[in-house]
């Protein structure tokens, strides 16, 4: 039977549907929709766009070229062929850097489409993906004619999704993931109003994007009126519209996050390896990653990525997960300059892990939903998951079995000064976590292949292949 799944959220779209075929991702487009393509498609912003990589790349298929089950449903005008991403995310699982390039990939797109007269008719975060550290465009429908005397439709959702997400974070330190995860349409005027009033409303940006936005949204909350129609009366032109957007792209590009450090974005620095026992870790994760080429591959814990990195040179694509935002964020900015594109940074707390979220929880994907590791990496972690966030660690390890993918993993013991730090301030409870408990735990679903035990002796590493 051919495998098919349609694409989360685009039963959204009435032009058109995406459905992943035969390892293929393949567009439906209306009748409407084909039309547009037919126009884009032969434009120059949109082929240099494409060249550059700043849209994924994307062919027109005739009926035949398409796995019949990619035309379920519908009767469609015609077919795309869309390059794949590796893994799929979702904003609230970016750092600020990583959003902020979302947004100024974005607004080039935007800006370089209105001097061929076109626009993009929204402006969801959920269009940007990647590919490493590169942010890529995937929703080629948004593109269409302009219409003459109409205004940007996605301006409201670009503040939602990009510019209040980005402000909460570098005017106030808050983080802006748990508002995306929280609400798929993002951040509503009249709530980010509320959180920017007193001195914050002479911050740059906030009295034209956020007060008044949120004024006239109280006003066009109960009126019958066409408001598209008195903007074309009044004289509304691409002029007005190019000169937001660069009013925006220098506000977006201006905006910091100036957090100087984390509980954990120092991990590295903190002098719990000697370099004789850094150097043997390093050589144990190399040695088990050696041992074949493996597709996807998941760090967690990743911390800044000394490890990720170690395992893409084995591997076509490593996610590195870590839940403290600014060792993130430093480990994408690092990738972003040295243009790395196997490695995807996300902010992940594995204890509280993205769900399925959205209509039917089917818009957006688990995290196990989206792409199973065929190796995984557990380095100086296990102690937070189960001292820290109090989940038992037998549970733990029948989690990391259900990945079903081959395992390089590091147990602490409790005389570690980094597990005697966890316990500083509790009491210890923790009967489970125990070195002997633990390769129990571990023999049950996985056959150890290797075993190192590092020069203090609190720390051991284990190559396990599952059972």
């Amino acid at each position: 039977m051919t495998d098919l799944r349609l694409e989360p959220g685009s039963f959204r779209d009435r032009h058109g549907r995406v459905f992943y075929a035969e390892g293929g991702v393949y567009r439906g487009l209306s009748a409407k929709a084909l039309a547009d393509w037919e126009t884009l498609s032969h434009t120059a912003f949109f082929q240099q766009a494409m060249e550059r990589g700043d849209i994924i790349a994307t062919r027109r298929l005739t009926a035949d070229d398409v796995p019949s089950a990619a035309r379920y449903g519908a009767a469609w005008a015609g077919y795309l062929q869309h390059d794949s991403v590796p893994f799929v995310s979702y904003p609230y699982e970016w750092s600020f850097g990583m959003l902020q390039d979302a947004a100024r990939l974005h607004l080039r797109l935007l800006a370089e489409a209105l001097d061929e007269d076109f626009m993009l008719k929204d402006a969801s975060a959920y269009n940007v993906q990647w590919l490493g550290a590169a942010p890529v465009f995937i929703d080629i429908p948004s593109f269409e004619r302009r219409t003459p005397g109409h205004p940007w439709a996605g301006y409201r959702q670009f503040c939602q999704l990009f510019l209040y997400p980005l402000m909460l974070q570098a005017y106030k330190d808050v983080s802006f993931r748990p508002w995306l995860r929280g609400q798929i349409d993002g951040v509503e005027p009249q709530a980010m109003a509320g959180l920017f009033s007193g001195r914050f409303r002479f911050k740059p940006g906030v009295l034209t994007h956020v007060t008044l936005q949120a004024k006239l949204q109280n006003r066009a909350g109960g009126t019958q009126r066409d408001v598209k129609t008195d903007l074309e009366r009044a004289g509304f032109n691409k002029t007005m519209i190019q000169a937001n957007v660069k009013r925006l792209r220098r506000l977006v590009e201006r905006l910091t996050w100036r957090r100087p450090r984390s509980e954990w974005s120092h991990y590295t620095d903190l002098g719990h390896y000697t370099d004789a026992d850094k150097q043997a870790k390093a050589d144990f994760v190399r040695r088990a990653a050696a041992t074949r080429r493996w597709g996807l591959v998941w760090d967690l814990g990743a911390n800044t990525g000394a490890f990720s990195r170690i395992a893409a040179d084995h591997a076509d694509y490593v996610i590195a997960m870590d839940a403290d935002e600014l060792a993130v964020e430093r480990m994408y900015q690092s990738h972003r300059e040295r243009a790395v594109t196997n490695i995807l940074p996300l902010v992940v707390n594995l204890a509280d892990a993205s769900p399925a979220l959205g209509w039917r929880g089917l818009e957006r994907k688990s995290l196990t939903q989206r792409g199973a590791p065929q190796l995984s990496l557990c380095l100086a972690l296990i102690h937070h998951i189960v001292i820290g966030a109090n989940i038992p660690l037998p549970e733990f390890v029948e989690w990391l079995a259900e990945l079903k993918s081959a395992l390089i993993i590091e147990f602490i013991g409790k005389d570690d000064p980094m597990v005697q730090a966890l316990l500083r301030n509790k009491d210890d409870v923790y009967d489970d976590y125990h070195q002997s408990v633990f390769e129990e735990a571990l023999s049950r679903v996985y056959t150890i292949s290797e075993r190192k035990t590092l020069g203090n002796g609190s720390r051991i590493l284990y190559f396990a292949q599952p059972n």
